[in-house]
């Protein structure tokens, strides 16, 4: 009987194992304990497996747990169904006695934030979209795709991106609209008395072709 109990227990961490490698496949400290699939939504049972975490105001590491409860972060819809999180995260205490900050929530890298309903990969997922459509369009993409959001919240995650590096230009120069360059631009000769162009060397016209000779 206890051998099969054993293996029993086995097989159940497998599931879950195989479960968080295929829900979150590059994040590390979380563990999957059971997903509840029904006709509308996909509710994930996960919990935060890191021994402590960082303090965001001092940089204290601290694993002195204070108290916990659940966060429900959306996540990106699978199969039509939409997908959240049933997230248990601790609160911890602050190993920094002066720091301002007694107690603070840990984060998992990756799959939350603080003060967030979306997980990173949903927020990535409604900034793409709103980087290409903007905002009134990106939320009717974002409704035909499973998610339901405003078009001021998808133009706010595009807001929240970072800057693009832009590389320094390597050489500064003046074009005009109309030609090349102005380094390359014949210059015009003017009469000093009349400011009006003078005829170059040549019989050549300011503009136009060489005067032709008289008589011919």
């Amino acid at each position: 009987m206890p051998r099969r109990l054993g293996r029993k227990f086995g097989a159940v961490e497998d599931v879950k194992l195989r479960l968080k490698e295929l829900l979150f496949p590059s994040i590390a400290d979380v563990a999957v304990l059971s997903v509840d699939v029904n006709i509308e939504i996909v509710r994930v049972d996960a919990r935060c497996t890191a021994d402590g975490a960082v303090c965001p105001a001092c940089g204290v590491w601290s694993n002195q747990v204070h108290g916990s409860y659940l966060r429900f972060p959306a996540d990106v819809p699978s199969g039509g169904r939409s997908v959240v999180l049933q997230l248990r995260v601790r609160r911890l205490t602050c190993g920094n006695s002066g720091c301002a900050r007694l107690t603070f929530v840990e984060q998992i890298p990756g799959l939350t934030r603080r003060h967030s309903q979306r997980t990173e990969q949903l927020r990535s997922t409604l900034a793409a979209v709103g980087l290409a459509l903007a905002g009134r369009a990106g939320a009717r993409i974002a409704r035909v795709l499973g998610v339901s959001v405003s078009r001021s919240t998808v133009l706010r995650l595009v807001d929240a991106l970072p800057e693009p590096e832009v590389a320094a230009p390597r050489v500064v120069g003046v074009r005009h609209p109309q030609g090349p360059p102005l380094r390359h631009r014949p210059r015009r000769h003017r009469d000093p008395p009349s400011h009006r162009p003078a005829a170059r060397p040549g019989g050549i016209q300011p503009g136009g072709l060489a005067r032709r000779p008289a008589g011919r």
